[in-house]
């Protein structure tokens, strides 16, 4: 190598040291200080790991003094350069700046110049960042951004809910399906859908103390979103740390009582500045005119504050009309003031929902329907699509769906409320009821009868609460943990039930943790059967591997033990056995167990087995669930209302099972009054509510596209080759799932995502759903996310060098392969990638400037590349160096002319799109009051700073390549 004193050099493999001066010369070697680290080096004159720095015009250097020069000129005298330009800080021209005298802390940040100061990246690892660009560009385009990452089923109409709502600014709305057509899923996509789009950053939900784990664990478990939950303990300790606690989280989770009891922790919450807020149970937010209760003043001051909101709730009206007034008073108290004036306006809807009704049947409309429809959309052109559609002339179905669809628009509280009903919803399973009557043993006997001579100071609920579980009282009276299954013949009858039924997978829920654990013991020693226990006071982890043996085929657990509390929040739709050892307290624990099962997507009928001790609290709650209720084969809305409404006389019954009278006429009193409120809640359904919330064949179609994209291959191909360079090792365990864990030369030290000890991924969304303990991935999957900002945000790939063999071109011939982004910069709530994502532009141009990458794709000729070794790699970018430079200047007309109609294009789009929503809303404001001056505010500034940052737009070199052409 041609080496001179004063020359400045960079290291190949020390990088780090900066910019390195030769200070000395001999016959074999050359030494070069480092003065950004006082360092030297000694170095083979011959076989030198270094390379040479020499900066081209256009280039912006910096002096050891700290000014900046934009270079006009390169001469090079006795081996040495010397750089002419425009000083950058006076303004000064024909400024001359030495090489030796460069600034020595010199970091390449640009492709072109890594490249030519020699800091070559791997072949693959250039390979990774192009895919990564044209990966990342594509997702932000799709239709279902945001809801493919879930580890969900596709149901329809929770996808038409999520895309519906999670698009909307600062969305205010009541989620009030039915159980079990996954309220907590639509809140959890809408959340998912507002934060990956920027649109909201600092989530708060506000649950039943109950409810708290259970939406920790969906939440991380579905969509891979990490609560804080703030009980007493975690609000003092984040007192140290902020003056507001609250701040110190994005995404917070906390119990209703947390926030109802403290008004200092109150006025926080209010004042810390949230984004979302989510409040379960909202029927528990009780409300008069003159009376609110503490809990919902508490939450309307938080919702006053907080510009989104859901309210979730399965009894929208079953609870009274002011009830429901009340929840919608929370989303805008502006449009619902007075609860007279809605009570008119439902009177008002009524018409038309049963109107809609017989559009849909296809039956003819009545004058009375007619006249409401008219009324309604009060438009001149309507009268001869209603003639239409009231006939039976070829066109009638398409009438109908037109009429149907502008009702919809105008419809009183469609924009606020989404209703989905069971008769509504296809796909659930039936339900079988097997009760098995035992008898009660003398050990019981004895022990509920000496315990109910010691317990005189209990109350009557204690009481009734005790006398559903014997055996706790048998312990109690014993002070034996050990003996009770050796006489209780529930144990007897379940080892046997068990024993006969081998082959299937099986649910037992009891109210207790020691109980299951107990159960199991037994199941273990007495019968060799295989039982997972699943209990609150297990780790999220634990559970989840009780939840994995459970759902394996053949190998797994025959049998899952579940407590009460342990069950909340998981799904295993793989079983459709469900045992309860006992009874819960309230119908509403009783559908949240046989909902562990039955849940749209089940494939079997679901065989509910309850084995109870006659003369006991057990047999009273069968016989009032089963016979008053109807609650063990069919969901029962009604359950709760009427629980409330008996139960001072249940609790009597419950506490003293020996004294029956007036039980069968409290049953009968049940039954008729649970008859009569869901005959009122069928009269009550509003048809056209409900298909405004199911999506119809839209929904349909955004399911199958989905499905479509699930095991994508380009995304199992991606994430293999992105944690090989990543350094993130994989092991194969079969059955679609791999083993991540952290190596120890991966790119960073911690991946974020990825635990220290590993995890479990699977590209296949049915084992997701079956294994709980293996992560479902996708585009949108953190691990997938994060790795593809790793390699993006930093140099990773952004050079490299290649041989390209085909002697039909001659030997050295150069080709460089550019990768241009094109993006624009603005707050990440302006959502911009949905009109111009970060997007690459690949060009591959010879010596002249023509550009060869419409006739060359990137993967095959990807594939006819050979890479070269770091050493031989420099030598070549220091021979090419020129050449290279002279293309890049043939490149940068053609990008900006490619730029230009990107941005242009993607204007256009923006301007059509969000102009066209904001004149829909506009026009239908006039009909349906539902739509709120902020958001069509919202949506007119949104436009003009998306125009804004559009005409704002610029392109940059991301990546380059040098090809060399060679015949060997």
């Amino acid at each position: 190598m041609p080496f001179t004193p004063g020359q400045r050099w960079i290291s190949d493999t020390e990088s780090e040291l900066g910019l390195g001066t030769v200070v000395a010369l001999d016959a074999r070697t050359v030494t070069l200080l480092f003065p950004a680290t006082g360092e030297n080096r000694l170095y083979a004159r011959n076989d030198s790991p270094v390379t040479r720095v020499m900066f081209n015009p256009g280039d912006t250097i910096t002096s050891h003094e700290g000014w900046q020069l934009k270079v006009d000129s390169v001469s090079e005298e006795k081996g040495l350069l010397s750089y002419t330009g425009t000083r950058l800080d006076t303004g000064e021209t024909d400024v001359t700046l030495r090489e030796v005298m460069l600034d020595s802390k010199l970091v390449f940040s640009k492709p072109q110049d890594r490249l030519f100061a020699g800091q070559l990246d791997r072949m693959d690892r250039f390979a990774l960042r192009y895919r990564a660009r044209q990966y990342q560009s594509q997702q932000y385009r799709q239709s279902w951004s945001g809801l493919r990452g879930m580890r969900t089923n596709l149901i329809p109409h929770q996808l038409h809910i999520a895309r519906d709502v999670g698009t909307r600014h600062a969305p205010r709305v009541l989620l009030a399906d039915e159980v079990g057509l996954g309220k907590t899923i639509e809140a959890g996509m809408i959340i998912h859908q507002q934060l990956l789009s920027g649109a909201a950053s600092r989530v708060l939900i506000v649950v039943p103390e109950t409810l708290q784990h259970q939406w920790l664990v969906e939440m991380l478990r579905r969509f891979n979103l990490r609560f804080a939950l703030f009980d007493d303990d975690r609000y003092t300790e984040a007192q140290h740390e902020s003056d507001n606690p609250f701040e110190t989280e994005q995404l917070v989770i906390c119990s209703l009582d947390f926030v109802r009891r403290n008004k200092q922790r109150l006025e926080q919450l209010s004042e810390a500045m949230w984004d979302l807020l989510v409040v379960d149970e909202a029927h528990h937010l009780v409300w008069s005119t003159d009376a609110p209760s503490r809990e919902y003043q508490a939450i309307e001051q938080i919702a006053s504050q907080t510009p989104g909101v859901l309210l979730l709730t399965a009894t929208p009206e079953q609870l009274g009309m002011e009830s429901h007034f009340a929840r919608l008073r929370l989303l805008d108290p502006d449009r619902f003031h007075d609860f007279d004036l809605f009570v008119e306006e439902q009177q008002h809807f009524r018409p038309v929902a049963d109107a809609v009704a017989l559009l849909l049947k296809g039956e003819r409309l009545s004058d009375e329907s007619l006249n409401a429809i008219s009324d309604l959309l009060g438009e001149q052109d309507v009268e001869p699509l209603l003639q239409t559609a009231n006939s039976e002339h070829d066109g009638s179905d398409a009438a109908r769906r037109e009429l149907i669809n502008m009702l919809m628009d105008r419809h009183g509280t469609s924009r606020v409320l989404f209703r989905n009903t069971r008769g509504g919803v296809k796909g659930f399973p039936q339900r079988e009821l097997h009760t098995i009557r035992l008898p009660l043993p003398t050990q019981y006997q004895t022990a509920i009868k000496v315990s109910g001579i010691m317990s005189s100071r209990q109350s009557q609920e204690e009481r009734a609460r005790d006398m559903l579980y014997p055996e706790q009282i048998y312990q109690t009276f014993e002070g034996d943990s050990g003996t009770w299954w050796n006489f209780d013949p529930r144990v007897e009858w379940l080892m046997g039930w068990l024993t006969s039924h081998r082959s299937q997978k099986v649910l037992v829920i009891c109210s207790r943790a020691d109980t299951a654990l107990q159960l199991e013991q037994v199941l273990r020693e007495r019968e060799g059967i295989r039982a997972a226990v699943f209990h609150e006071g297990m780790s999220i982890i634990e559970r989840d591997r009780a939840a994995a043996w459970f759902a394996e085929e053949d190998t797994g657990a025959q049998v899952l033990l579940c407590s009460e509390i342990g069950s909340e929040g998981r799904n295993f739709q793989f079983a459709s056995h469900l045992v309860m050892f006992d009874l819960p307290f309230n119908p509403d624990l009783l559908e949240q167990r046989i909902g562990r099962l039955d849940r749209i997507g089940q494939a079997h009928d679901i065989q509910i087995h309850i084995p109870y001790l006659e003369k006991t609290a057990q047999s009273v709650l069968v016989r009032w669930y089963h016979e008053g209720l109807d609650a063990f084969e069919h969901t029962c809305p009604t359950g709760r209302a009427i629980y409330d409404s008996v139960y001072p006389q249940l609790i009597g019954y419950l506490a003293n099972p020996d004294n029956m009278d007036g039980f069968d006429p409290l049953i009968a009193q049940c039954r008729e009054q649970h008859e009569a409120l869901k005959t009122q809640l069928e009269q009550g359904r509003d048809r056209l509510l409900e298909l405004h919330s199911n999506g119809g064949e839209q929904a349909q179609q955004l399911a199958e596209e989905i499905a479509a994209q699930d095991n994508d291959i380009q995304l199992v191909n991606f994430a293999m080759n992105l944690f090989d360079i990543i350094g993130i090792n994989q092991d194969d365990r079969g059955d679609n799932m791999i083993v991540l864990t952290p190596s120890d030369h991966m790119l960073v030290p911690d991946f974020p995502g990825l635990p220290e000890d590993g995890c479990t991924i699977t590209f296949d969304r049915d084992v997701a759903l079956s294994r709980e303990d293996a992560q479902f991935v996708t585009w949108e999957h953190p691990i997938i996310r994060n790795g593809l900002d790793l390699i993006l945000s930093g140099d990773t790939g952004s050079n490299a060098i290649s041989l390209l063999k085909n002697k039909a071109l001659p030997v050295g011939t150069l080709l460089l392969e550019l990768v241009y982004v094109v993006e624009a910069q603005a707050p990440k709530q302006l959502q911009l990638h949905r009109f111009l994502p970060a997007t690459p532009v690949r060009m591959l141009l010879d010596k002249n400037g023509a550009n060869l990458a419409g006739q060359v794709e990137f993967e095959s000729f990807n594939r006819q590349l050979s890479a070269v070794n770091r050493h031989t790699g420099s030598k070549l970018v220091n021979a090419m160096q020129q050449d290279a430079h002279a293309i890049l200047q043939l490149a940068e007309p053609q990008m900006n002319e490619a730029a230009r109609q990107l941005i242009d294009a993607a204007r256009a789009e923006a301007d059509e799109k969000l102009s066209a929503e904001y004149a829909r809303l506009e026009a239908l404001k006039a009909v349906n009051p539902n739509i709120r001056d902020d958001e069509l505010e919202a949506i007119e500034y949104n436009r003009q700073q998306v125009l804004e940052a559009l005409d704002q737009a610029s392109w940059r070199l991301d990546a380059l390549r040098p090809i060399v052409v060679t015949h060997q």
